[in-house]
């Protein structure tokens, strides 16, 4: 399934058509640059390579530079591939738009989530922990670990305190209530996982997302 690559703005509501209030997250999403076209002729599989946002030259590593120099495209900050069985219909170069979304339109959306350092059982895994009354010696640790003399071991996977976050995330099957293609903005019911200002990749559910006319900005249509 195809998506578009683009920065969470943050949270704030909206009223549909009925009066109803919607949580959402806005989503600055595209333009996504087409960089590569992979086939299953030249590649072994289908898909596109997008990339998204405007860097200094400075920053990219020469291999990276050389990489968009020779698919003679701008330089962009992030790239993620998007399988696809109609990479074949797209040409290197060409622009993707927010504005092939429509509302109604159901979508996954990939992120990293925040950070949240060393975290303990409770918070990191979900454990109820021990009393809370006075006269209690165990409120917030994990507990018995382990097993009596068979197996005599710590189960695999067993929650343990830890670092917490920073770890891919995708949520499904959410909605999409709004778009404003002149903002190249999206507004996606519900929370989406990391943080503000993060980069998240928002996939279409629709059959029919790849060959909607909207998704390919014509030359006077693209926003520098």
């Amino acid at each position: 399934m195809l998506g578009l690559l683009g920065k969470k703005l943050g949270m704030t509501q909206v009223y549909d058509d009925a009066g109803a209030v919607h949580p959402v997250t806005v989503v600055e999403l595209g333009p996504c640059t087409v960089v590569q076209v992979k086939t299953v002729a030249t590649d072994g599989y289908d898909a596109l390579q997008l990339g998204f946002g405007t860097p200094k030259a400075a920053r990219l590593t020469k291999p990276l530079r050389g990489h968009f120099e020779k698919k003679s495209v701008g330089l962009a900050t992030h790239l993620r591939e998007f399988r696809t069985a109609r990479a074949g219909e797209f040409k290197v170069g060409e622009r993707l738009m927010v504005t092939a979304f429509e509302p109604g339109d159901t979508v996954d959306v990939k992120g990293v989530t925040k950070g949240r350092g060393f975290q303990g059982v409770m918070k990191r895994c979900g454990k109820h922990g021990g009393p809370a009354s006075h006269g209690s010696d165990f409120h917030r640790r994990p507990g018995s670990i382990g097993m009596r003399t068979w197996p005599g071991r710590v189960p695999k996977n067993m929650g343990m305190p830890g670092h917490m976050g920073v770890e891919n995330v995708t949520t499904r099957n959410l909605t999409v209530i709004k778009v404003r293609p002149e903002e190249n903005l999206l507004f996606v019911k519900g929370a989406l996982p990391g943080t503000t200002g993060g980069i998240v990749a928002v996939i279409s559910r629709a059959t029919d997302f790849e060959s909607r006319p909207a998704l390919k900005a014509s030359e006077t249509a693209v926003k520098e």
